[in-house]
């Protein structure tokens, strides 16, 4: 049995507000609103659309999978539509989202992936929900084996990118700073390799902030990124300059996953003390901030967030 439509209360309204995994994306927005009261008819249309945009598609899927009751509402889908891919999908990625929460045995969101993969052979979806799901970081290579399956089917996806480089950060995290890392290696090549109008350019900013979060966490950089030397070092101020100059030039602004990437590149010119260039930033970004970085190693994000932005702005 489909479970009631959820209240909408106050404070779910500003948590909503706060961080919400839907960025700027008004049509998702409503979508996820229609799902959240059991009108499944309103994803169908929104996943129809998207169609191939497989950033896009990412995107919205894992915004809508989010949603507490998206497993029961998709069911509900699937027993409407038996054969719509759309709806294996966003079932496989809502029980991700359940297995990561703790609500769900991982083996089976795994096998809910593995089925929508079969249903859409051609699509990354299921294979960055298998990817989300990989957590060990270790020198196995289930999560390069992950990665290689989903860059098959699009070579450029950005969610990707961004998990790969969060879990290549995990390793050695005993062994403390290294400038040669292997993460600052492949956040490098990624970005070399990438279109000259892909945000994948400012992965090494993403890879530098990464390896910070596991050097905090392991005791080696203080708990106050702004305190850090991380962001100081000459290699560092070399990444952040070029990813800084890259977005002054880029002039393709209808990526779905934008904002991340300009969040991660605020968040690196506040700690590296460049104010102006952090305000221009975050002008940009407006009020949709995003749990990583501002939540390196351990904080409140939004707070974060909010204190660094009025810093920046004059408002504080």
């Amino acid at each position: 049995m489909s479970p009631p439509p959820p209240p909408f209360g106050r404070g779910r309204k500003r948590a909503a507000q706060a961080l919400d995994a839907a960025l700027d994306d008004a049509e998702l927005v409503a979508a996820r609103a229609a799902l959240a009261q059991g009108r499944w008819q309103a994803a169908r249309s929104l996943l129809v659309r998207t169609g191939d945009d497989w950033d896009r598609r990412g995107h919205r899927v894992t915004a809508l999978a989010l949603e507490p009751y998206s497993a029961a509402w998709a069911r509900d889908w699937l027993l409407a539509e038996p054969d719509s891919a759309d709806a294996a999908v966003l079932l496989a990625l809502a029980l991700v989202q359940r297995a990561l929460r703790g609500k769900e045995k991982p083996e089976r969101a795994r096998e809910a992936c593995r089925d929508a993969a079969a249903l859409v052979p051609a699509d990354p979806t299921p294979w960055l929900g298998l990817l989300m799901l990989e957590r060990d970081p270790g020198p196995a290579g289930g999560i390069e084996r992950l990665f290689a399956e989903v860059r098959r089917r699009y070579a450029d996806h950005h969610h990707a990118h961004h998990l790969m480089t969060a879990r290549l950060a995990e390793r050695h995290a005993d062994a403390g700073p290294d400038p040669l890392h292997e993460v600052y290696d492949f956040a490098n090549r990624s970005a070399l390799h990438a279109p000259a109008d892909s945000p994948l350019a400012i992965l090494p900013v993403v890879a530098h902030a990464e390896r910070y979060r596991v050097l905090a966490a392991a005791g080696h950089e203080p708990a106050d990124p702004a305190a850090s030397g991380h962001w100081s070092g000459r290699r560092a101020r070399q990444v952040m300059k070029a990813a800084f100059d890259w977005w002054l030039e880029w002039e393709h602004e209808g990526h779905p996953r934008r904002l991340v990437d300009l969040n991660f590149l605020a968040h690196a010119k506040v700690c590296e003390g460049r104010g102006a260039e952090a305000a221009a930033l975050f002008h940009r970004i407006g009020e949709h901030a995003t749990p990583a970085p501002w939540s390196y190693p351990d904080r409140d994000p939004h707070s974060a967030f909010r204190a660094a932005r009025a810093t920046a702005l004059g408002t504080a």
